[in-house]
This record gives C-alpha cells, structure tokens and sequence, in this order.
C-alpha cells in the first residue's frame, strides 16, 4: 500500500511539474513607463502572469528612478454601462497598482483613476478590437 501511495504522489509531482513549464515570463525592466498597458479578460481585474511580469517590470524601473510618479489608469470596452465601467476601471488600475507596491514600490508615487469606456485605446467593435481596450495604462506624472 505505501509503495503505491508514492507512486501516486510521484506521478502528481511529475504532472504538476510538467504543467509548470513554458509558463515563466521574463521581468525586464522598461526603458519608459509612459503607456504602458497590462491587459484583462472580459468583466475581470485578476492580474494574468503576463500582467504580472509587466507590472514587475515597471516597479524595476521605479526603484531606478525614484523621483519618479505614475498614474495607472483602467480601462474597459464598450460594454456595459459607464457606471458598471467605471467601477471596474477602477479595480483594474487597484489591481495593477498592488502588484507594483507589493514589489517593492511605495503606494504614494502611484495614483489611481478610472475612465471606464471613455477613451477606447482602440476604436471599433467586436472581440479583436475589445480585447485592447481592458487594460491598465500606466503613465508618468
């Protein structure tokens, strides 16, 4: 019994290392901040590992730089209505902004606001052009 409980367990530990490769992403630090966009799936603020990485990147580039302020903007399509947008804007650029504070970044150099749906990155419609326009914009102040 104990020797097929460890070959269980060695084929779990197995998998979930096989799962875990290719899925690292490069932290490289920016040589500028302004626009800079981390991106979002459909109705969501969860920071993906790609946003992740940017996000580390920019807080590389703020502690070179520690003069330096940002604005994090969030930004949504063109569905839902501007209240709904709005406050998920705002989560986006909350969202973006913890994960620069957690690397080591103090919160008072970066400041949040929220457009919602009113300055589309991209213009049109459709899933090709949306998927642009959910993000986080981060600019220098």
């Amino acid at each position: 019994m104990k020797i097929r409980n460890l070959a269980i367990i060695l084929s779990a530990a197995g998998a979930l290392a096989a799962c875990s490769r290719g899925t690292t992403t490069t932290v490289s630090e920016p040589s500028d901040l302004n626009y800079q966009r981390v991106f979002f799936a459909f109705d969501s603020s969860a920071i993906t590992d790609n946003a992740s990485a940017n996000l580390a990147g920019q807080a590389l580039y703020l502690k070179s730089h520690p003069d330096t302020k940002i604005l994090v903007a969030g930004n949504c399509d063109e569905r839902g209505t501007i209240e709904y947008n709005l406050a998920l804007g705002a989560r986006r650029a909350s969202a973006a902004k913890k994960v620069i504070v957690a690397n080591g970044v103090s919160a008072s150099r970066i400041d949040t606001i929220s457009f919602g749906k009113e300055r589309p990155w991209k213009l049109g419609t459709g899933e090709d052009v949306w998927q642009w326009n959910r993000n986080a914009t981060t600019t220098v102040q």
